[in-house]
């Protein structure tokens, strides 16, 4: 057998990994992860199982449940100190939710995707829970994608739109001219809007945070009910996100972080 990693396998179990990731510390069964990864369970179970042989996940052996393995906690402290940024992220996060009353969450871009790195819990007592740390949604779609991707050059953003449809897993409210609609919007006024798009009545409200190049790496997020989210306060709230997604800038770029 050659040295070389079939990149098919390495991609399958790289979603597999994702896909455990996402569901934070709750266990997943082997049939849940090969729906989400779109693989076939035989195939996702052996994959699950030469990870575990390396220590990359495990299974609870009464629930039958995979959860990350310690080997991923290793190479992950190790990875924090180039690439963690919630240490400087977590007073600004915990000032924007003392300031609005809702969850504040912070979420970094990956390649195509967005992914919930570290959020704080508001003090109004009813909460949006569609986004929490380590869940992911495709660019354009929930607020922190939205902002991220309306800050992209023209030229990108169509790429993206033109290889990539949506609406087909998110609905038809993620169609290429809503989506050019919402992008319209939240270039005008700087943070974006989502209204229930995801699950109805929950709302949300973003902003990019820009690296050092001043390129939209990451992204503030406001998290609550619609009573919380109507029309008269998204300026107020658009301009603390704002305020805050450009003093977190400033802050990862004197830091030198990279994305």
């Amino acid at each position: 057998m050659s040295g070389e990693l079939n990149p098919s396998v390495l991609g399958r179990a790289a979603s597999l990994l994702r896909a455990l990731a996402a569901s934070g510390d709750v266990g997943v069964s082997t049939s849940d992860l090969a729906r989400r990864s779109d693989l076939a369970r035989p195939t996702a179970h052996r994959l699950l199982c030469s990870l575990a042989g390396e220590g990359f996940v495990d299974r609870d052996a009464n629930s039958g449940l995979w959860f990350l393995g310690p080997e991923l906690f290793l190479m992950g402290s190790l990875a924090a100190e180039r690439y963690d940024v919630t240490g400087v992220a977590r007073p600004v996060l915990r000032e924007l939710a003392r300031e609005t009353g809702e969850s504040a969450f912070l979420s970094a871009r990956r390649g195509d995707e967005t992914v919930c790195l570290v959020g704080e819990e508001g003090s109004f007592p009813l909460r949006s829970h569609v986004l929490h740390v380590g869940i992911r949604f495709p660019l354009g779609v929930a607020s922190a994608g939205l902002a991220i991707l309306a800050h992209q050059p023209d030229r990108d953003i169509e790429d993206y739109l033109g290889r990539t449809d949506l609406s087909a897993q998110w609905g038809a409210h993620h169609t290429r001219d809503e989506l050019a609609q919402r992008i319209a919007t939240t270039r005008e006024t700087g943070w974006c809007v989502n209204p229930g798009l995801l699950v109805e009545g929950s709302w949300g409200m973003g902003a990019a945070v820009f690296d050092r190049r001043a390129e939209p790496r990451w992204a503030l997020s406001l998290t609550g009910v619609e009573s919380r989210f109507r029309a008269e306060r998204h300026d107020a709230l658009g301009a603390l996100l704002l305020r805050y997604a450009h003093e977190l800038s400033s802050a990862l770029s004197h830091r030198g972080s990279k994305p």
